[in-house]
């Protein structure tokens, strides 16, 4: 089942009056926001399985997840839709060592593996980077 963002819209009842050609869709110049795993404001994948299993994904529509968190078949798509009309979006800035600990607290991971899921937003060197980045991977990834 695929509810295209424009129906959606029309049946939570908002931005009705919206008239938006191409361009300013893809500006979004519409009212509310769509951010999505992954994305700037919602940087960690690891939680879409809670999103799956409070929508019953797969089997209402039978949209999976593989171990790594991409959705299957391939073209889906998933996110949160805010519609109050002052929503915007922002972006998960460099986060420090304490709120990757602090996050892992609260999702009961070690601090490694929030390092881990959260690691384009530390703003900070880890164990981790240099084990999944050696040293002969990095220079040959910033000569390109």
């Amino acid at each position: 089942m695929r509810i295209p963002a424009p129906q959606m819209r029309r049946e939570w009842g908002y931005g009705l009056s919206e008239q938006l050609n191409p361009k300013q869709l893809i500006r979004e110049a519409y009212q509310g926001i769509r951010p999505a795993p992954g994305y700037p404001a919602q940087p960690d994948h690891s939680e879409k399985p809670a999103l799956f299993k409070l929508l019953r994904a797969e089997e209402r529509i039978g949209v999976s997840l593989t171990e790594n968190f991409s959705m299957s078949p391939a073209s889906s798509v998933c996110g949160l839709y805010f519609s109050h009309p002052e929503s915007c979006y922002f972006a998960v800035g460099k986060i420090g060592r304490d709120q990757t600990q602090d996050y892992g607290r609260r999702k009961g991971i070690s601090h490694e593996e929030a390092e881990r899921l959260l690691g384009p937003v530390l703003g900070y060197e880890t164990q981790t980077k240099q084990i999944l980045f050696p040293q002969s991977a990095r220079r040959s990834n910033e000569s390109r």
